[in-house]
């Protein structure tokens, strides 16, 4: 079977949504979930739309997961005071609290894959998705999916 970059970062994708699923169900937070935790954790009362494009997610799909953290009290969700057609998502006490854990279990995903790879190797991976990533945002690409 001929190597196709798709068909590996499908796998890969398909593996650790699985994983994360596994890794992260005593918190009842999925694959679907997770990501705007994680960057919330750096920029706690972003928007909705920051998210979304940040992400690479479309709005209704934000809005989904944002509905079900919110139900699950990780997140609440707040109008912005300059703007209220804008909501501000704000983690709440208990999304606080395992931040460490959430965080270190996230981790492992990318250590279990890089195990037994040199620094070298692992930072020509790194560098070529990084190029890979760059030269979609840079591409009328990126308009099409925005556009959607």
């Amino acid at each position: 079977m001929k190597r196709s970059f798709g068909r590996l970062m499908s796998i890969l994708h398909r593996q650790k949504q699985v994983y994360i699923n596994y890794s992260l169900k005593e918190f009842c937070i999925t694959s679907a979930e997770y990501s705007f935790l994680l960057y919330l954790y750096g920029k706690d009362g972003a928007t909705q739309d920051e998210l979304s494009s940040y992400l690479y997610i479309d709005k209704s799909a934000t809005a989904r997961a944002i509905k079900s953290l919110e139900q699950k009290g990780y997140v609440i969700k707040d109008k912005d005071n300059a703007d209220k057609r804008f909501n501000r998502i704000y983690l709440t006490g208990k999304a606080k609290d395992c931040k460490d854990e959430i965080w270190q279990r996230i981790r492992s995903w990318g250590e279990f894959l890089t195990e037994g790879m040199d620094e070298e190797t692992i930072g020509i991976i790194l560098t070529a998705l990084e190029n890979m990533v760059d030269k979609v945002e840079r591409t009328s690409l990126k308009k099409t999916m925005e556009e959607l």
